[in-house]
């Protein structure tokens, strides 16, 4: 899914008030209370990449909250993954494009470099590159001869650096996790998540899948020491209980899954997770949110996952730190005084800043999503928020 808003630090980040007492989460025993509020940046949602091919020519002619397709450049959009440069910029990653395979077939897949800048409020793209598969490494046909990966050949949803600055990225339309270098050039063919296949899988050949439609890899954590990835998928394999989702290891090293799994269980099988990041060798920060934006959004939270903790039924323990439509605002840096709400749609990226600050963003499913104004398409919003205390996480997540 797409959409940004970011919790985060970037030099000029000026730290909240005292949060409100806590309050108990639905279904938890114990919760962090009202986070603030600390950055706001925004990215206008008709920022388009500089120089670049014309798209959205599958989306027909008609306004869509307001803007009328085609576009005469690609949008720079979507955020549905962020990795840290260590130097105030991070790589944020681009959704498949306009919501599905079929109509995202001119959308190129990109890694862009921004840099929020939270005086000003606003967000620079300084740059990025598309992805693309010169060796010919992807076994099956690509939309293009030119092999630049479309938003019709995946569906990229989670993205972690590696300490080798590559980069690993998840996709949902195999699931498939994709390894690139620092350019965007497939280093390996796609590995495939085994006994796991959704309907766009290419290698289906009759089979019936047993995940819905890009319900894949949507968020993705990295191990603190490098060595091992932990893909979520953001959809329940057929067999398991409503609302359940996977979290599998994938060693770095052998390249291959492990025999480790775990659940993570959904507040409510109709929500949906938004993004994963280690914060230490057993703990995880989780988005989870429903499917509605603006007025209609009762969900859009970020929990702390433990695999250490479970409970009867075999799912990680969780703790609810930022309720992100109940957000302690006391100064306005997002409007009025009072109470922030981040009421997206799609909310796919977090990020640790420090020990108590957190970067969100979202993914603003562009022309689509209006969750902040009726009638207008949502920008991309970077905002940085402060836990009412720290999460103990291992210093590597965020030096």
């Amino acid at each position: 899914m797409k959409r940004i808003a970011i919790l985060m630090c970037a030099g000029a980040l000026t730290l909240g008030l005292a949060a409100a007492p806590a309050t108990a989460d639905p279904g938890r025993s114990s919760s962090f209370g009202q986070a603030t509020l600390t950055g706001f940046a925004s990215l206008p949602a008709l920022t388009f990449v500089p120089g670049s091919e014309p798209s959205g020519s599958l989306l027909g002619t008609a306004p869509v909250n307001g803007v009328t397709p085609p576009f005469a450049g690609q949008p720079v959009q979507g955020f549905s993954g962020i990795a840290r440069r260590h130097d105030g910029t991070f790589d944020v990653l681009s959704d498949n494009g306009y919501g599905n395979k079929a109509n995202s077939s001119d959308f190129l897949l990109r890694i862009h470099r921004i840099e929020p800048d939270f005086r000003s409020k606003t967000v620079k793209v300084l740059g990025g590159f598309n992805l693309t598969d010169p060796r010919g490494l992807v076994p099956f046909a690509l939309t293009r001869q030119d092999r630049t990966l479309t938003g019709a050949d995946f569906d990229v949803e989670s993205i972690v650096r590696a300490t080798d600055g590559t980069y690993w990225i998840g996709d949902e339309f195999g699931p498939y996790l994709l390894h690139f270098d620092h350019k965007g050039r497939l280093l390996e063919a796609p590995t495939p998540l085994p006994g796991v296949q959704a309907p766009e899988n290419p290698d289906l050949n009759g089979r019936q899948p047993n995940l819905a439609s890009s319900k894949g890899f949507e968020g993705m954590a990295r191990a603190v020491d490098g060595r091992r990835l932990y893909p979520l998928l953001e959809g329940t394999v057929s067999g398991d209980p409503a609302g359940t989702l996977r979290m599998y290891e994938f060693d770095l090293r052998k390249r291959a899954y492990t025999d480790r799994r775990w659940t993570y269980r959904l507040e409510d099988p109709s929500h949906a997770i938004g993004d994963a990041i280690a914060v230490d060798e057993n703990r995880f920060l989780i988005i989870e949110r429903d499917n509605g934006q603006g007025d209609a959004a009762k969900v859009k939270r970020i929990y702390l996952a433990d695999k250490r903790d479970q409970d009867r039924d075999g799912a990680l323990d969780k703790t609810l730190v930022a309720d992100l439509l109940n957000l302690a605002d006391p100064r306005g840096l997002g409007g009025a005084p009072g109470t922030f709400r981040f009421p997206f749609q799609t909310i796919e990226d977090v990020i640790i800043l420090d020990d108590r600050t957190l970067g969100v963003l979202d993914d603003n499913n562009f022309p689509f999503s209006n969750g902040r104004t009726a009638g207008k398409p949502d920008d991309n919003e970077f905002i940085t928020v402060r836990l009412t205390r720290g999460l103990k996480a291992d210093p590597r997540v965020y030096r």
